[in-house]
């Protein structure tokens, strides 16, 4: 984790690797780089930040290593000027209570606590005024809480998050993900009864916080979906021109449109084997990216039999047509089908998926 030279990090996983004592010293360690620059350290409530972080600094990092520490304001300043500030974002909008201010380094602790818009706007605060400072961020995480699917989408699955206004403009180079396990902390490794209690947890829970498994998060309800078994490599599916092939829809405009293109192969397995998520497309323009993907690797034009469209698209207007009818005419035009009203029984549905 600290020899890392991504621009953004993160370490996360299972309990118990020493995550946030990571974050800590990296903090201390970013400061001393050069004299008088700023790091910051977040939480995302004060009796979270009190009892971790500021709990690690009072008790393991000796006093002659700082000038002094701030009790009202949190901020520790060390001997060569530096500072360190503890802080949190209680609210979605606390973020903007750092705005003006530089850092050159920034430590989000339970990063899946936060959401994508408080880390995009804290990116912003993340730079330095010294020429040959090198400004980054780290988070550090168990699996799971309302930041899971942003967090795992731009580390662990190294695509564009949901909701990311400009996808266009992610590198995946700036990213890199660290494994945490708990065989990594030698105080723990061992100890058979932490790993006994990581054991009776529920199962969600437990293949999180005890193998830190991104795919499962308490809450989620196909509890029972495992990479090995239900996901292949996209190389070892064999699909035919005539395999019958589907797409479908879920409308959204503010919220992303999700667009899955799926097909029925001869031994009966059901596959989804694209994937298309943005926000902020009118029907014309979504229906311009689906004819765009749908396409096989041999660059041919796929034969699909149905696309099925979120209900409430066909009732929703904007100008004298619905969504529907919009988008129906850009797919017609490009010589796909016009998308039919989806069957929304979500429990259904769901009993069937699982």
């Amino acid at each position: 984790f600290h020899e890392s030279s991504a621009r953004y990090r993160l370490f996360g996983g299972a309990a118990g690797p020493g995550k946030t004592k990571a974050l800590l010293y990296e903090a201390i360690y970013q400061a001393h780089l050069h004299p008088g620059v700023d790091t910051l350290l977040l939480r995302r409530t004060y009796p979270e930040l009190e009892a971790s972080l500021i709990t690690y600094f009072r008790r393991d990092v000796p006093r002659e290593l700082y000038e002094k520490y701030n009790e009202a304001k949190h901020i520790v300043t060390w001997l060569n000027g530096s500072t360190t500030r503890f802080a949190y974002c209680d609210t979605e909008n606390d973020v903007y209570r750092y705005q003006g201010a530089e850092y050159l380094f920034i430590g989000v602790d339970e990063l899946t606590h936060f959401t994508l818009k408080q880390w995009q706007f804290l990116t912003s605060r993340n730079r330095c005024r010294i020429a040959k400072a090198r400004p980054c961020m780290a988070g550090a995480t168990n699996p799971g809480n309302v930041g899971h699917a942003w967090v795992k989408a731009l580390w662990v699955d190294r695509v564009p998050a949901p909701g990311m206004d400009r996808p266009d403009q992610y590198d995946e180079d700036d990213y890199e993900f660290i494994h945490a396990k708990l065989a990594d902390n030698p105080l723990y490794k061992d100890d058979l009864q932490y790993r006994k209690t990581l054991g009776q947890l529920p199962e969600a829970l437990r293949r999180a916080l005890l193998e830190g498994e991104w795919d499962v998060y308490a809450g989620q309800y196909f509890d029972i979906f495992a990479p090995g078994r239900h996901t292949v490599r996209a190389e070892h599916v064999h699909l035919e021109a005539w395999t019958p092939r589907w797409i479908s829809i879920d409308w959204g405009f503010e919220h992303p449109s999700a667009v899955y293109w799926h097909a029925t192969r001869t031994d009966g397995v059901v596959v989804t084997y694209r994937e298309f998520v943005q926000n902020h497309l009118s029907p014309r323009m979504l229906a311009a990216a689906i004819a765009e993907r749908t396409i096989d690797r041999l660059g041919r034009a796929e034969r699909i039999r149905d696309i099925f469209l979120s209900p409430d698209a066909f009732s929703q207007r904007t100008a004298d047509a619905t969504i529907a009818e919009q988008l129906g005419d850009g797919l017609a035009a490009a010589g796909l089908p016009r998308p039919t009203p989806a069957d929304n029984d979500r429990v259904g549905g769901w009993m069937l998926m699982y």
